[in-house]
């Protein structure tokens, strides 16, 4: 048999050691993408969820307080929720058609939270809210619907008080006159009935006194106050005209039904039913006792003139 050459023999072993190098690639690759990893242990897990989030829950401070049962029926559909108070924003006028609190004798009580006068766009207003800046050099007060005093029993619901969305332009002689009182006298039947249901808003039906600033905030000729006392069954509610006042504060009341028809809404729909919408269309002032320091008080330094 002939010998094979030494060049045959180098050729068999070039050979052989390319085979053998494509094997181990092609062990390699079976390893790598055949399933499971063989240098990582089997994960005895099945579940595809994502680990836990370590954010809180929803405690959150849109988490409204006010009973859904007291507020009015909303003519915009742009209803906000704040913690301590709830409004149904009219995008036409920049600014609230009502804002509805719980008023009551115990938070009046507390000790008061320091006025952070940070008025400020409402962020949780969907088509954006008036801004401060729309009422400078206007010649009107960022009036209050819902007063701060009225919320200052919690540094939360006090700083809310502040979003523009709660905000109306008012001559600064109601502001601070006739306004004021009856938001004072509010306060008293509060701690006189254990609490109150307050709604109130920008009557837009009465001669508009024009519009303010870069977003046109309606300045509204009059505002109403809506208040129910609920343990009592005791209605009452106010018209006023936005300008100084001389006048007492019960020329201006009147019966809920008189607020309905003139400002177009519904209040309490949910409380005022069957035999309790009476209440709507009377109207016992006596019911409603005054102070009428407060008013002499008003005549002599509050009226700004």
């Amino acid at each position: 048999m002939a010998r094979k050459s030494s060049s045959d023999s180098g050729g068999f072993l070039f050979k052989t050691g390319i085979f053998a190098v494509l094997a181990g690639v092609a062990f390699w690759l079976f390893n790598q993408f055949s399933g499971k990893k063989t240098d990582e242990p089997a994960n005895t897990n099945t579940s595809t969820e994502m680990p836990a989030k370590t954010e809180q829950p929803a405690e959150q401070a849109s988490v409204s307080k006010v009973p859904e049962n007291i507020l009015p029926a909303s003519t915009t559909g742009e209803v906000v929720r704040h913690t301590w108070f709830t409004l149904s924003y009219n995008e036409d006028h920049e600014q609230a058609e009502w804002v509805a609190y719980e008023l009551t004798r115990d938070r009046l009580n507390e000790n008061w939270a320091e006025r952070p006068n940070t008025f400020r766009p409402d962020p949780e207003v969907r088509t954006e809210s008036a801004t401060p800046r729309d009422y400078t050099g206007s010649g009107y007060d960022k009036g209050h619907l819902c007063p701060a005093a009225d919320m200052a029993f919690n540094e939360t619901a006090i700083d809310e008080s502040f979003f523009m969305s709660n905000i109306s332009p008012q001559v600064p002689a109601f502001n601070v006159g006739i306004w004021r009182e009856l938001e004072e006298l509010t306060r008293d039947w509060a701690r006189k009935f254990n609490h109150l249901y307050v709604v109130t808003g920008p009557i837009f039906s009465v001669k508009e006194l024009g519009q303010i600033g870069f977003s046109k905030v309606t300045v509204p000729g009059a505002y109403y106050k809506v208040l129910y006392a609920p343990d009592q069954q005791k209605a009452i509610a106010f018209m006023l005209p936005n300008s100084l006042s001389e006048r007492p504060v019960m020329d201006y009341a009147c019966s809920i039904d008189q607020v309905e028809k003139r400002a177009g809404l519904d209040f309490f729909p949910s409380l005022l039913k069957g035999l309790d919408e009476e209440l709507e269309g009377s109207l016992d002032e006596d019911a409603w006792p005054i102070d009428r320091k407060r008013y002499e008080e008003r005549l002599k330094t509050w009226n700004r003139k």
